[in-house]
Order: structure tokens, then C-alpha cells, then sequence
């Protein structure tokens, strides 16, 4: 097997989390939807698998790079979410409510931006889908970025989401924090003009894993768990600051991406807070992103790699 110094970084931070997620289940007794995970886990290993034999066998750089940063994609946010739901129950009383305080001196209310949405159906309806846009929009950049050969840019992505995703994580072990739709009731005359992202059921469950934690974990039922720093609104950011390379495309993600905050703040049943949080983390995770892969990448390994791509060190 042959993988580029960040990919070997990766596969580190994939391992080291699988690891992690072993000794909780253990720990814990914590029942597995093992099939649920085995296949998207296979499909990602076919995916590496695939790169390997682009890379090593048929000389296609940028194929390679595209189906290894998949793989590993996958494979991390597996992963992750398994290590987010075994730090369930939370330790500390979620605090939703000193966020909706701050939200209140901002102006911000999330009934009423609810209210106000739901009297637009048009954008209510565009904002839904916007919300759940933010998923395709990584493994578009993913594969835009390995088939482009912009394999600098596209570790840098990576590492970026690894840090704002753990970063995400380790405030929320010590701030829970559930979003507004846990405390708010909308009246049924509000929801039945408007098909929320997060329903006030989705809101229920999340009080109740908090409270009690999880006793099964499956793929098909993992929730989002974090409220604030809003980690939606990292992948935003992302995708409009690494979209940037691409003047045909740069336009479309800075508005989708735009239309993604209040997106998040009506259909994700998010805090304002949180999305500022999810800026700010997303800064502190892009520039620490950076500096890592200027410690990964020596200058013997970047005339390499740049060889192998057809571009200039």
C-alpha cells in the first residue's frame, strides 16, 4: 500500500478513533448495529482499495487521490459518529438555555424566525433543502478536488473537517448543548405550515439520549448530536472557502452556502450562537489544518508528490 503523507495522517486519526470506539463499546456493553456499518465500512475499504490500484498499477494520480479521499471520508465520519453518541449521557446539564439568553441580546428568537419562515412556503421549502445540501456538498468537493489533481488543497479540506469535527466534539463533551428545539413547543397550527428539518419529536430524543444515552447504535437512526459550535455551519464554510479554486462554481457555493444560516437556524433548530461558533471553529480548524500539513509535507515529499501529479512543487 502506498499513501501520501496526509493520507497516512488520516488513516492515523481513522484507526486511533476506531480504537477509541472499541474500548467505549466494551466498556459500556453497548449493542452495535455491526451489519449497518460493515457495508458503507466495506465500501469505503473498496474505495482505498481502488485508489491503491490507480496509484500503483495505472498511474492515474488524481483518480487515486479522488477514491482515497472518499474511502477515507467514509470511514471518518463512521467512525466519528460512533465516538460522538458513545459520550452519551451527557455529564452536565445541557445549556440551551444561557444560548437562547444570548440569542435574545442578539435579537434572535427561533420561534419566531420559525413563524416568520413558515409565512414564505417557497423558502421555507428552498431552505430545507439547502439544510440538507451540506453532505453532497463535501463528496462534491472531495471528488472535485482529487479529480482536479489539487491534492494540497484537498488534504487541507480533509484535515480541516478531521479538526472542526473533533473540535465540535470535545466542546460539546464539556458545553452540551441541544439547540432551541428542545426547549421551545410550536404550536400545531405553526408546524402544519411548515415541514421542519428538526422536528419537535427529533428535539424529544435528543433530550432523551442526552438524558439516558443510547442503547442501541445504528447507522440508520444516528441523530446531530451538537448543538453549539454548529458543526453544519463548519461544513459551510468549508465548502464556500474551498469551492473558491473554481471560478465556474465559486458564485453557486457562496450563495448556497449563504442561504445555508438560516437554513440551519429554522430547519436545523439551531441557536444563533451556534453558528458563530461554527465560524469560529471552522477558522481556528482551517488554520490549524494548515499548519499541520506544513509539518506533514517536507520539501523532498512535495517535489515527490508534485512529480506524481503532473504539476510544478
Amino acid at each position: 500500500m502506498r499513501l501520501l503523507p496526509a493520507e497516512r495522517f488520516f488513516a492515523f486519526v481513522v484507526v486511533a478513533l476506531a480504537l477509541a470506539d472499541a474500548i467505549l463499546i466494551v466498556a459500556k456493553g453497548m449493542a452495535i448495529d455491526w451489519l449497518g456499518y460493515a457495508l458503507p465500512g466495506a465500501a469505503a475499504l473498496a474505495l482505498i482499495g481502488g485508489g491503491q490500484y490507480y496509484r500503483m498499477y495505472r498511474g492515474e494520480e488524481r483518480i487515486a487521490l479522488a477514491l482515497t479521499a472518499s474511502g477515507l471520508f467514509i470511514l471518518f465520519t463512521l467512525v466519528a459518529s460512533v465516538f460522538n453518541y458513545l459520550l452519551l449521557p451527557v455529564r452536565t446539564a445541557p445549556a440551551d438555555g444561557m444560548l437562547v439568553q444570548v440569542d435574545a441580546m442578539l435579537g434572535y428568537n427561533w420561534p419566531k424566525a420559525v413563524s416568520m419562515v413558515a409565512e414564505w412556503p417557497a423558502v421555507s421549502r428552498t431552505l430545507f433543502y439547502v439544510y440538507f445540501s451540506s453532505l453532497p456538498q463535501l463528496v462534491f468537493v472531495v471528488l472535485l478536488l482529487g479529480f482536479s489533481g489539487k491534492a494540497n488543497a484537498l488534504w487541507h479540506f480533509l484535515l480541516t473537517g478531521v479538526l472542526g469535527v473533533m473540535g465540535c466534539i470535545a466542546i460539546w463533551f464539556v458545553f452540551p448543548t441541544f439547540g432551541p428545539s428542545t426547549l421551545y413547543t410550536l404550536s400545531s397550527d405553526l408546524l402544519s405550515k411548515i415541514e421542519l428539518g428538526v422536528t419537535p419529536q427529533y428535539g424529544e430524543e435528543l433530550l432523551r439520549l442526552g438524558r439516558d444515552g443510547p442503547t442501541y447504535i445504528s447507522p440508520a437512526n444516528v441523530l446531530g448530536l451538537i448543538g453549539f459550535p454548529s458543526f453544519h455551519t463548519v461544513m459551510a464554510c468549508m465548502s464556500a472557502v474551498f469551492l473558491a479554486r473554481f471560478r465556474w462554481v465559486f458564485p453557486f457555493a457562496v450563495a448556497l452556502n449563504t442561504a445555508m444560516a438560516p437554513a440551519i437556524l429554522v430547519h436545523g433548530g439551531h441557536h444563533l450562537s451556534d453558528v458563530f461558533g461554527g465560524i469560529a471553529m471552522f477558522v481556528v480548524a482551517y488554520l490549524l489544518a494548515r499548519k499541520v500539513l506544513e509539518r506533514l509535507s517536507s520539501p523532498k515529499s512535495e517535489t515527490r508528490d508534485a512529480a506524481t501529479l503532473g504539476q510544478r512543487p
